[in-house]
């Protein structure tokens, strides 16, 4: 069986509609809640690097404690922006899927998509009603706001 791990916070959509394309390909993955367990640095300096993104990219800047800590300023360095998320687990962005075809940080969830290693085996919406897998299994087309608004416009829809 292929081993797929998702860092995992339930409290956050995209986090849930990450785990749901996981399952929604036939797998069930282990699921780490980072924020029980939180990785241990040279666990999280080893998933930051596998995603091939910088250190920065891997830190909740929306957060209150980015800012409270100062964690944008000028000078910030990576080892700083990994002490603070091995203190601070709620500054890890989310979430962290590793499989046997590579390492992402799903934002958005169908990043997910890229590497794993079954197929869809069905559609798939999102909890805010995007659909991202057709009933064939087969990624939807992304609709930008206005490409969707012209084409309602078109149909005469509100």
């Amino acid at each position: 069986m292929t081993s797929i791990t998702i860092y995992h916070n339930p409290r956050c959509g995209t986090s849930r509609n990450t785990l749901a394309m996981i399952r929604n390909s036939g797998m069930e993955p282990e699921i780490i809640e980072y924020l029980k367990t939180p990785p241990q640095r040279e666990t999280l300096v080893a998933l930051i690097a596998a995603t091939g993104r910088p250190v920065i990219d891997a830190v909740r800047s929306k957060e209150a404690l980015f800012t409270a800590l100062n964690l944008g300023a000028p000078g910030v360095t990576d080892e700083q922006l990994i002490d603070a998320m091995v203190q601070h687990p709620i500054l890890i962005n989310r979430p962290i899927v590793v499989t046997p075809l590579g390492t992402r940080l799903c934002r958005p969830s169908e990043a997910v998509l890229d590497i794993l290693p079954q197929p869809q085996q069905g559609a798939f919406t999102k909890e805010d009603g995007e659909v991202v897998v057709d009933a064939n299994g087969q990624r939807a087309a992304r609709l930008t706001s206005n490409v969707l608004h012209r084409a309602r416009w078109i149909v005469g829809a509100p």
